[in-house]
């Protein structure tokens, strides 16, 4: 994707103003929104991300300079690899680089924390956008934590039974087949299908495990394609429940970068262009393309989204009013919350069904091999 060119958008800084008690519209965005999977150079932890931002923020807004709040910063690094990049960083910024070049240069750092501190150096409010990732990452580690703690036990559950039913159909089934064998007869149909299909697994077994690591192979090395980001963005779209708790993603993370590029007096067209390149999902960056055009042409941004079913009617008539009365970052930071709350709350009751349901159906399975292997054993007895 090419690099927009930031220079042509310079924005005037404007003078400092005392707070107003306007309600502040931090981030507050689950595990999922921005969900960094990286197979290549490891990123900093969440948490480190979350201790330099607030730090960082802190000192930059009582006063101190940069170079001197990096200097602080450096003295509490214990770690070694901390201590070399955070020098790294400080290196940098006394070389004349920005902060936000800085970061970028280090590969350690997202291309959304790199646009959002570019935008407060530009616009001179880097205190107060520091603050906000630092709240964006101390939400995240929440929220991770929380999606952690309610899908362990249905992970462990169902790896321990897929384990079990797997020891069966490799060890306890085909033993049972060998002693039906040796006494001959006729088998129930749901026997004979049992050591069927564990021969058939026994026999297919390296056959499977290739091609689900051929498969493996075969999405990294295809994942920054635009063929294949569009045909699984499609697919997953149409997975029930699934589909839709991954759009709302989206538009939350949609929603809540626009609301803090509109706090900063980015213009319009600037931050629909940034937040193509912030957020890598394809329906987003193809209709934001599309978006971008329209109103070149002279359509308000609600008009213009309208005309994607990818955004739902309400975001679109609440945009409309944020617009009508001139306060779209506060209308965004609205549907930002409104559609994180739904998604929380439709993983925590997902979450909490596939417990149960997890149990239900392997025990079926496992009672059904159980069964399948036992009944030819009680119609021999009933024979003597």
């Amino acid at each position: 994707m090419p690099q927009i060119d930031l220079s042509q958008y310079k924005t005037k800084v404007p003078p400092k103003k005392k707070s107003s008690g306007r309600k502040d519209n931090s981030f507050n965005w689950g595990e999922l929104l921005n969900k960094d999977i990286s197979f290549g150079k490891p990123k900093v932890n969440d948490k480190r991300k979350e201790a330099f931002y607030v730090e960082l923020s802190t000192l930059l807004l009582s006063g101190i300079d940069l170079k001197t709040a990096l200097d602080l910063i450096l003295v509490d690094q214990d770690r070694a690899k901390d201590r070399i990049l955070f020098e790294d960083i400080k290196d940098k910024v006394l070389h004349g680089s920005s902060l936000s070049d800085a970061l970028k240069s280090t590969g350690m750092f997202t291309d959304y924390e790199y646009y959002s501190v570019k935008i407060g150096e530009e616009t001179g409010r880097i205190g107060e956008v520091l603050t906000d990732l630092a709240k964006y990452y101390k939400n995240r580690i929440s929220q991770k934590r929380k999606i952690i703690s309610a899908v362990t036990y249905p992970i462990i559950v169902l790896m321990t039974s897929l384990g079990a039913v797997f020891f069966m159909l490799k060890f306890v089934v085909p033993m049972f087949a060998d002693v039906f064998q040796r006494f001959g007869g006729h088998l129930p149909w749901v026997t004979s299908v049992i050591i069927r299909f564990s021969a058939f697994t026994d026999k297919y077994f390296m056959v499977f495990l290739l091609l689900i690591i051929g498969l493996a192979v075969f999405i990294f090395l295809s994942k920054e394609k635009l063929w294949f980001r569009k045909a699984v963005s499609t697919a997953i779209l149409r997975i029930p429940l699934a589909g839709d708790i991954v759009r709302k993603v989206y538009l939350a993370r949609f929603a809540n970068t626009m609301r803090l590029l509109v706090s900063t007096d980015t213009p319009l067209l600037r931050s629909i262009a940034l937040v193509r390149q912030m957020i890598g999902f394809y329906p987003l960056e193809t209709t934001l393309g599309e978006v971008e055009k329209s109103i070149l042409k002279g359509e308000s941004l609600h008009q213009s989204l309208s005309r994607f079913s990818f955004y739902p009617p309400k975001l679109v008539q609440l945009i409309k009013v944020g617009e009508e009365v001139n306060r779209l970052d506060y209308f965004f930071g609205k549907i930002s919350d409104q559609y994180t709350e739904e998604v929380e709350y439709k993983t925590g009751t997902i979450s909490s069904l596939l417990e149960p349901l997890i149990i239900i159906f392997l025990g079926l399975v496992v009672g059904l091999i159980l069964i399948a292997m036992y009944l030819p054993m009680f119609q021999m007895s009933n024979s003597f």
